[in-house]
């Protein structure tokens, strides 16, 4: 059995009062019994291997709380539980919980998955990322490119990732409306070489 130990500064996670308080402590202690190091990184515990490694981190929803498997597209989920948040998060997969018994059901499971998970960081493994060319353009975009050369110029010298963001952003609005609001919006800042965070 590893030895437990408990990271200070990630105390106030599980202390503060929130719906998924138990959950959380449930979900800390199968990280911990498995060897992590734990640690605060975006503001969650994350669960790390000794040499720094990202393994798997909490975190909570309105509707849930989740373990989140930072190379989860790599492991080989036999029991069907790991999620892709949106069709655009690559690597990341989550488990989610709705209740404490949920995660105490599956405490075996999960302890196989972070065990997987520490191989797969240890065999280096690496999930091959999609182009920015595979994804799909949103059509109010492709429109003002198509009538902007300047901007057009200007979006295919920004940075593959800096194309996703807006390409991810903009594809995000249900309407067409609204998606063309956030082309208009963004078009100096384009124009400008910057990213849709800079």
């Amino acid at each position: 059995m590893a030895t437990i130990k408990l990271n200070p500064k990630v105390d106030w996670f599980f202390t503060k009062p929130t719906k998924w308080q138990e959950e959380y402590g449930k979900l800390r202690t199968i990280a911990l019994d498995c060897g992590l190091i734990e640690d605060l990184k975006w503001g969650c515990p994350c669960y790390t291997t000794p040499d720094g490694k990202n393994i798997v981190l909490i975190h909570g929803f309105k509707d849930y709380c989740a373990y989140l498997f930072f190379k989860g597209a790599l492991l080989k989920d036999e029991h069907g539980i790991l999620i892709q948040q949106t069709p655009n998060v690559q690597v990341p997969r989550q488990i989610r919980f709705t209740n404490v018994k949920e995660i105490t059901k599956l405490a075996p499971t999960l302890k196989a998955y972070i065990k997987e998970a520490v191989g797969v960081e240890k065999a280096g493994l690496k999930v091959t990322l999609k182009k920015t060319s595979e994804y799909k353009m949103p059509e109010e975009l492709q429109n003002k490119l198509d009538e902007m050369p300047a901007l057009k110029k200007a979006f295919y010298a920004l940075t593959p990732g800096r194309q996703r963001g807006y390409i991810y952003y903009i594809s995000q609005a249900k309407l067409s409306k609204t998606r063309e609001e956030r082309v208009e919006k963004y078009i100096q800042q384009i124009l400008m070489g910057k990213g849709i965070d800079d």
